[in-house]
């Protein structure tokens, strides 16, 4: 397990609401253009990040999280495993407040330099899984 309880329960519900989703794209057959809908059902903002910025769910997208001109809570990961990394290390350099690791996404060393760095961290895990089972 990549994030216990308690730290999805805190990233869910106490580190803020936008949530830059990087690979979120308008491709609706991608698993990150309905977790992001989920997400914006229980309130959370969320900013596609993907190298084509597109506008995604009424929410201009941005290349890159370093072109977002205002704060990122969370940082929601769609990325290959071996693109994770460097995401998260974007998102300490962003002063997001948690990183989030969609399924199938795995790097225990950016896990590990982002609670170094005082982020939360959730890996392997899908915020519109837990999310639900909040209430």
């Amino acid at each position: 397990m990549y994030g216990d309880e308690a730290t999805i329960r805190r990233i869910l519900t106490e580190l803020g609401d936008t949530w830059a989703v990087v690979g979120l794209s308008a491709n609706r057959r991608r698993a990150a253009y309905g977790v992001a809908q989920v997400l914006q059902r229980y309130g959370k903002r969320i900013v596609p990040v993907h190298p084509k910025a597109e506008a995604v769910h009424g929410e201009q997208g941005y290349a890159s999280l370093a072109d977002i001109p205002f704060e990122v809570d969370v940082v929601d990961v769609f990325v290959n495993s071996e693109l994770a990394g460097a995401v998260a290390d974007e998102a300490v350099t962003k002063g997001a407040k948690a990183v989030w690791f969609q399924l199938g996404v795995v790097d225990e060393a950016a896990h590990e330099r982002a609670r170094a760095a005082g982020l939360g961290m959730v890996m392997d895990r899908c915020p519109a899984i837990e999310i639900p089972l909040l209430s």
